[in-house]
């Protein structure tokens, strides 16, 4: 019966990453239809906000041990800014210049990021097997960039910049929200936070969005809605009942399959193709990645 429990939280974990993967993916076949990033963007919170609104309402009177005060309402609202929304946009910027597949070998180093941030605000010591894990990343991430940089020119440059931009901003919201978690609960914090995000889009787009919400083709709204759905409020369901069940350090290693499964779907439907020497940086990425992962998690 605990094999089985063990192989359903690996099969959820699984499924959990592999949706995560396919926003990218879906994202870029929406710039097909010469929509902007903040329209995609708005589309994807406007799709969401209904569902994170329920959940809101649904964990409002669940207690924690900790007392929440009005200064954690205000942190939250600073972390969902940083966390979700900027984050967010460098995302969906960055991918108007670089493939798919990069864009998820960039972002799956925001743990090496948390590591660094740790060093340098709370002194935190990083390991000799952690630096090489950190280095081999970067390596990585080098290898697969300077390939795509004699293909495509350089606005590669510029979409890493923002995907890495993203990366960080994430890792500063992982490392900053730590502390508020146990106090809200991972799901009331969760929902709070991308309410958050969902309003500062919202005003992001009523300041500068120049789209004609209303007049847009059909298929830029489904695919804004499976963004919202399958690949944001689903998955963080997903991925945090694979880590209940299989615990942090298991899905550390499933979670290595995120990178790969973009590069499959990506593939399979945008007809983008990573050359041997890509691939190989991605593979570099995702053992310096999971081995960092899994550092951590035993440090637990």
């Amino acid at each position: 019966m605990k094999a089985k429990k063990f192989w359903f939280g690996i099969f959820l974990g699984v499924l959990g990453i592999v949706l995560f993967s396919s926003k990218a993916v879906m994202v870029k076949i929406a710039y097909k239809y010469n929509v902007d990033a903040i329209t995609m963007l708005l589309l994807r919170m406007l799709f969401s906000f209904p569902f994170y609104v329920v959940i809101a309402y649904l964990y409002r009177n669940k207690k924690q041990e900790i007392v929440t005060t009005k200064k954690d309402y205000a942190w939250v609202v600073i972390f969902g800014f940083v966390g979700y929304y900027l984050a967010s946009y460098f995302d969906f910027v960055g991918l108007t210049y670089i493939k798919a597949s990069l864009e998820r070998i960039i972002l799956f180093v925001y743990p090496t990021i948390v590591i660094i941030l740790n060093r340098l605000f709370f002194k935190q010591a990083i390991t000799k097997i952690q630096t090489t894990a950190i280095l081999l990343s970067y390596l990585g991430i080098v290898i697969a960039f300077s390939d795509e940089v004699d293909i495509s020119g350089n606005n590669v440059y510029l979409g890493g910049f923002f995907i890495l931009l993203s990366a960080i901003t994430y890792a500063s919201y992982l490392v900053g929200s730590g502390w508020l978690i146990p106090k809200f609960g991972v799901v009331k914090f969760t929902a709070y936070a991308m309410l958050v995000s969902c309003f500062c889009v919202f005003v992001h787009f009523s300041i500068i969005g120049h789209t004609e919400l209303f007049n847009l083709p059909w298929q830029v709204y489904g695919l804004g809605f499976l963004i919202a759905f399958f690949a944001t409020v689903i998955p963080s369901f997903l991925v945090s009942a694979s880590i209940k069940i299989i615990s942090s350090s298991n899905f550390a290693i499933v979670a290595g399959i995120g990178p790969i499964s973009t590069i499959v779907l990506a593939s399979f439907f945008l007809n983008e193709q990573l050359t041997l020497l890509q691939f190989f940086g991605a593979i570099l990425v995702i053992i310096g990645i999971v081995i960092t992962s899994l550092k951590k998690a035993k440090e637990k």
